[in-house]
């Protein structure tokens, strides 16, 4: 870690809070391959969908949508790595559970069983294992969802990070509901469920001992009770997204991407919190690219804009929603965000990711 030194002693540069932009063209794996952005894309789509192939892994959405003895059901995995394993509002134990959990919701399915995989540390305190499990069975108990299966590996000392968490989970897709991003058309209303970058502040500030006057909590939460309060106003919801790796810049890419919709946001409508926006202007980053970890954006037809915006306000979890933008033929496939003094720019797909680990 890169340091500086001042009467307190070593303090960290800010090239020890960022993952650099790799190079495109590089031969090995570097850490921007993992943060959500361009990178793991090209790694998707370049190694991992040609290999493996198949019509329902191209729908690359966070859960995939499937039909099985005439069923439809969403089925999501996914893998944790966060350093520390607890953070001010959650543990690895909570993003295992609500970050599946989460993958299910977009699709509109209510989670049912998850699976858990522990990859475990020689030498990591027993201790530690059982307070991780406690707080993820806590989380399947508030999220309504029961871990029915699980395995558990242990690598050698040095080789590992502790613990690592992998879930998958499946869950059942209510009939009229067709969540994707092919669905969405110019004219579209993009709401957030609430204030971003919560999550990916938190963790830094615990990672590197930052304070920044109050303690910032991460949002981790379990948000298919949203979605199920947003769906009983209307089925007909577009797509929705939770932004975390990559932020909400790299959900809104996504989005325009795969419908082809420019996406226009506005900035001073867009929910960050003091503290975030603080946070961020002192380590130059950007809130838009900073991980959520209990948010959602939504892409909704107009006419049903104003009823689902009142139904998440009635929501715990969506109190804050708010209008950011909405969706228009011009610059298709591309984010636009119009600034605070009247100018734009365009919210690009980040390389990598600005904290890497976070999730």
């Amino acid at each position: 870690m890169s340091e500086t030194t001042d009467l307190r002693g070593p303090v960290p540069t800010p090239e020890a809070w960022t993952c650099p932009a790799p190079l495109r063209d590089r031969p090995r794996v570097v850490m921007g391959h993992g943060g959500g952005g361009a990178l793991s894309a090209e790694l998707v789509q370049h190694i991992f969908a040609p290999a493996f192939g198949g019509e329902v892994l191209a729908q690359m959405g966070d859960a995939a949508a499937l039909s099985l003895g005439g069923v439809r059901l969403a089925f999501s995995t996914d893998s944790f790595v966060v350093r520390p394993l607890f953070f001010p509002g959650g543990s690895i134990g909570d993003l295992a559970v609500n970050g599946t959990v989460n993958d299910l919701a977009m699709s509109g399915a209510r989670a049912a069983y998850l699976s858990c995989g522990f990859i475990l540390e020689e030498g990591v305190e027993l201790e530690m294992v059982a307070r991780v499990a406690e707080a993820l069975g806590a989380a399947a108990r508030t999220a309504g969802v029961e871990v029915a299966t699980g395995d558990t590996k242990v690598v050698e000392a040095g080789h590992g990070d502790g613990i690592f968490i992998n879930t998958a989970g499946i869950g059942l897709i209510p009939a009229g509901v067709d969540l994707r991003p092919q669905r969405v058309v110019p004219g579209d209303v993009v709401i957030v469920s609430g204030a971003i970058g919560v999550h990916g502040v938190a963790i830094m500030s615990v990672r590197e001992g930052l304070e920044f006057g109050v303690e910032i909590e991460s949002d981790c939460a379990a948000l298919g009770g949203l979605v199920d309060a947003m769906l009983a106003v209307t089925p007909d919801l577009h797509v929705l997204r939770d932004p975390t790796r990559g932020g909400l810049a790299a959900a809104l890419n996504e989005i325009a991407a795969a419908s082809g919709a420019g996406v226009v946001i506005r900035e001073r409508d867009i929910p960050v919190p003091p503290a975030v926006a603080n946070a961020c202007a002192i380590l130059g980053l950007d809130p838009l690219y900073v991980a959520n970890e209990g948010k959602l954006v939504a892409f909704v037809p107009r006419e049903h804009a104003d009823a689902v915006l009142g139904a998440m306000r009635a929501h715990p979890l969506g109190a804050d929603a708010r209008i950011i933008g909405e969706t228009v033929e011009a610059h298709p496939g591309m984010v636009v965000a119009r600034t605070g003094l009247g100018g734009t720019r365009v919210v690009d797909l980040p390389i990598g990711e600005q904290l890497p680990r976070i999730c």
